[in-house]
């Protein structure tokens, strides 16, 4: 026996092959019958609907092909097996119809193609995954900003180059991070209004002779607006690419701050207490509280990440022709993304929710830090009217002094400030006692801070209240998004079994 036929007896001598069923087909189906056969289904009502308005098909067959429609068993369908009888889900389902309505059923794919189906059926897909995860973004978002209202005045330092920087407060610091989760949020709503847009009426490539409204099929599966040129909207993945690429950005974007409250999780750090439901004991430590829930969000957006790099990767270089079939395999990479996504928002919102933050730590931490001495040399300008350089060298100085004789910030002296000065200037300084010791509090240091975006509680509780109106505005929209898909898909559920009775 050759090496062909060794092959052939192995994989079959006919479509399907036993290899190309295990790599491909199978779990394929296994993932379109549990993610693909509802919008599959609504499809086929809005399909028929259409072309009953258009009278492409009478009456009598537009109710034979409705009736077929409500035999067809979901949930056997759902159970159902990869046999290789069929091709996919797609082939089975309308196996069945013709089984149904012999006559007729075959009318129903008039004037489209699996092309056109196949990417509407992911863009519905896709658009729902996207509102529950931009509901959990919207969620996380909310507890954010109640953190941030209770930790206005919980003075800590802020880190540049890993290095202690400048005194602000966990608020401001929260607020950072709620501001850029809301970018993701906006990225991700505009990739819904990409997502969200009709191919149905394409067909395979150029759309179809006969006389169908894609109008009327935009209007009946919920879209918000036609991909116009039927080239685009079976060839243009863009949608999908732009769905990626706000997911990737969004988890990277998340995994920073959690890096961060892993961080000050640390004994060393003292900052934050994980909640007892989001922490594990080890097995040998008794004393140890794993923050695991830190970890784990850590590990698993940084999974959420790397799917949606591979959806990105394996568009990359596909010819702009009909992808359907490239699809089947991206697509599911695209969901998990999503999926773990949506999970780590809700689950950042519940630890964060309910972590304690130890403020007195903090609040001691800062006074002893050299990260009030910005504001230090930023006094000697306003006493003494030097330039701000020279003052910054004044300031550095006694850093290096008080540092060398193991000072704390707090323990700096007039006396080792003037004598700085003289070095630098040749004078001593006009400073108070009273103003020195203000320059170097980190409370006086915050609240100071109080143009547009600094950490002044003040300023703080204004961008909390601007922020929770437009979350509000967002929440609404989620929430008519979802009504308006699910009001949808009930009307054609409605009109088909109405039809079916007629």
């Amino acid at each position: 026996m050759d090496y062909r036929e060794r092959i052939f007896s192995q994989e079959g001598a006919s479509f399907p092959g036993k290899t190309y069923v295990e790599a491909v087909l199978e779990p394929a189906f296994n993932e379109a019958k549990h993610h693909l056969l509802k919008p599959m289904m609504a499809i086929n009502k809005a399909h028929l609907i259409m072309l009953r308005e258009q009278e492409l098909i009478t009456d009598g067959e537009a109710k034979e092909i409705a009736r077929a429609l409500c035999g067809i068993e979901m949930e056997e369908l759902r159970r159902a097996t990869y046999t290789g009888q069929f091709e996919d889900l797609f082939f089975q389902v309308e196996s069945r119809l013709l089984e149904l309505a012999p006559d007729v059923a075959g009318n129903l794919h008039l004037a489209r193609s699996r092309n056109d189906m196949g990417i509407t059926i992911y863009r519905m897909v896709l658009r729902e995954k996207l509102l529950v995860t931009i509901a959990s973004a919207l969620y996380l978002k909310e507890q954010l900003l109640l953190f941030a209202q209770e930790h206005a005045e919980t003075v800590m330092i802020g880190y540049t180059h890993t290095q202690q920087a400048q005194p602000t407060t966990m608020a401001h610091y929260m607020m950072a991070a709620t501001d850029l989760l809301s970018r993701d949020i906006k990225r991700l709503i505009q990739a819904y209004q990409t997502c969200n847009r009709s191919p149905m009426g394409a067909a395979a490539l150029t759309t179809s002779g006969f006389g169908i409204s894609r109008e009327r099929m935009r209007e009946l599966l919920g879209f918000d607006e036609l991909v116009e040129n039927s080239y685009d909207a079976v060839c243009g993945a863009d949608y999908l690419g732009e769905v990626a690429t706000a997911v990737q950005l969004a988890a990277i974007d998340l995994g920073r701050t959690v890096q961060d409250m892993l961080l000050w999780c640390t004994q060393e750090f003292g900052a934050l207490k994980v909640a007892s439901p989001y922490v594990q004991i080890s097995s040998i430590m008794p004393q140890k509280r794993n923050p695991v829930s830190f970890e784990h969000m850590r590990s698993l957006l940084s999974s959420s990440a790397g799917n949606a790099t591979t959806v990105l990767t394996m568009m990359h270089n596909t010819p702009f022709g009909d992808i359907v079939d490239t699809e089947d395999d991206m697509q599911p990479y695209a969901w998990k993304s999503m999926a773990v996504l949506e999970q780590m928002y809700r689950l950042m919102a519940c630890v964060v929710g309910t972590m304690d933050v130890n403020k007195d730590v903090l609040l001691e931490r800062a006074k002893a830090s050299f990260a009030t001495v910005t504001e230090l040399a930023d006094t000697l300008v306003r006493t003494d009217r030097l330039s701000f350089r020279k003052s910054h060298h004044i300031v550095s100085r006694v850093v290096k002094e008080a540092m060398s004789a193991e000072l704390a910030a707090n323990q700096i002296s007039l006396e080792l400030v003037n004598r700085a000065a003289v070095e630098v200037i040749g004078r001593e300084l006009s400073i108070t006692e009273e103003e020195l010791r203000l320059a170097l509090d980190p409370v006086h240091f915050v609240m100071i801070r109080k143009l547009p975006g600094g950490p002044n509680p003040q300023e703080i509780n204004r961008m909390i209240t601007e922020r929770r109106a437009v979350l509000g505005q967002e929440s609404a929209w989620v929430a008519k998004k979802q009504q308006a898909i699910a009001d949808g898909m009930n009307r054609l559920d409605q009109m088909i079994a109405e039809w079916s009775v007629g």
